[in-house]
């Protein structure tokens, strides 16, 4: 990435509470990255073709899926986020993060983690479904995914303020002398978060590179003191969106990302150096890879479907045609773990006919108490989160 590094002076402190080498005065170097939209680009005959690859996929995948498989979208969206907080250290269990999920709609209790990863999702959704539609993307869009996906961080009081320090990344806590890399000065940022912005307006690069520079350029601006990857990678699926290359169903790319983590940040420190076009073509190969698992899973789903209504028409007492058991099917794949308002507000079915719906389902066992408490009650999809489970691990399903 073209840019350059300045050479600035980290102050003398005695005030602080650190060892006495962290208290010296040292020097350390920033890197301002040029303005995108002065970048140039060029691109090997392979990374053209991997880039047209991932694209076609990604088209592919939107319409085999078709509209009728709405839930498998929010599935897949729902992925994306988990597997984007995972590259950041933040991971909990499926079936743990699924209740939690469930707990949440019946206005319960869950752990700092569960809290902030679910958080992490509510983020990934308004940034798909609003910002990836405003006319004029801004900072101020960035500023507000930040802000939700910050929301219940152990440092929440960090969400959607842009700062105004020095931050780095690797080395010591106490000073960025010796840091692994030093992002822009903070009198920097508002300059490059606007070019990034104008960059995501744009449509003149082919959507994949778009996003692909998008994405590294914002890691390496780091606007904020925590949250940048989850938000960068949420700039990945906007950029799709705008796009128009993914309407309904974007690829998991954080899954692939979260599994080669240490290829992603090398990528990532490559694209700073000289390396954009490789990180690109690294990027182009990790969303194909994305988009073929996701294409796996939607099919396992899809057969995992097909054989509860085969259970359930088959029952001693199948439900009419109409019935609201036969509505649930079609939106579990969304709700790994359902409670009865979830039902209630996916299906647009009344109160006790859900009630009788998840009754039937229980009966056949597609549906499974995830407890014997009768308040706040919830039900396990059976085989679902074992699918989901290899999805977030970049895993493809067996047969």
């Amino acid at each position: 990435m073209p840019g350059r590094s300045i050479h600035r002076i980290w102050e003398h402190n005695p005030t602080i509470h650190a060892p006495a080498r962290y208290k010296r005065a040292c020097g350390y170097d920033p890197f301002i990255p040029d303005l995108l939209r002065d970048l140039p680009i060029t691109l090997s005959g392979t990374a053209l073709g991997a880039i047209s690859e991932a694209e076609g996929a990604i088209r592919v995948l939107n319409t085999d899926a078709g509209p009728a498989l709405a839930p498998l979208a929010r599935l897949l969206l729902r992925t994306e986020s988990i597997a984007s907080s995972k590259v950041e250290g933040l991971q909990i269990g499926v079936r743990e993060l699924a209740r939690a999920e469930a707990r949440a709609t019946t206005g319960g209790h869950s752990g700092p983690t569960a809290r902030e990863i679910l958080a992490n999702i509510d983020a990934m959704v308004m940034a798909v479904a609003d910002a990836a539609e405003v006319p004029t993307f801004g900072v101020a869009n960035i500023v507000a995914i930040h802000t939700r996906m910050m929301a219940h961080a152990p440092n929440a009081s960090v969400a959607g303020v842009i700062r105004t320090q020095q931050n780095w990344i690797g080395g010591n806590d106490y000073n960025p002398c010796g840091a692994d890399f030093v992002p822009p000065p903070p009198e920097d940022v508002h300059s490059l978060l606007n070019d990034l912005c104008e960059t995501i307006n744009d449509s003149a690069l082919p959507p994949l590179v778009q996003a692909a520079l998008v994405h590294a350029q914002f890691e390496t601006i780091h606007p904020f003191a925590d949250g940048n990857g989850r938000t960068g990678r949420a700039l990945v699926q906007i950029v799709f969106k705008r796009r128009k290359l993914a309407q309904d169903y974007l690829p998991p790319i954080s899954v692939v990302l979260a599994k080669s983590r240490d290829r992603y940040i090398e990528g990532l420190t490559a694209f700073r150096a000289d390396g954009v076009a490789s990180w690109i073509e690294q990027f182009a190969e990790a969303t194909s890879h994305a988009t073929w698992l996701a294409q796996q899973h939607l099919s396992a789903v899809r057969t995992l479907q097909d054989d509860w209504r085969a259970t359930l028409r088959a029952a001693p007492h199948a439900p009419r045609s109409d019935a609201a058991a036969w509505a649930i099917l079609d939106v579990l794949p969304a709700h790994p773990i359902l409670t009865a308002a979830v039902a209630e507000s996916a299906t647009q079915r009344a109160t006790r006919s859900i009630y009788d719906a998840i009754e039937q389902l229980v009966g056949v066992g597609i549906l499974v108490p995830t407890s014997a408490s009768r308040r706040n009650r919830s039900w396990e999809a059976s085989g679902l989160l074992d699918l989901i489970a290899g999805l977030e691990a970049g895993v493809a399903p067996e047969g």
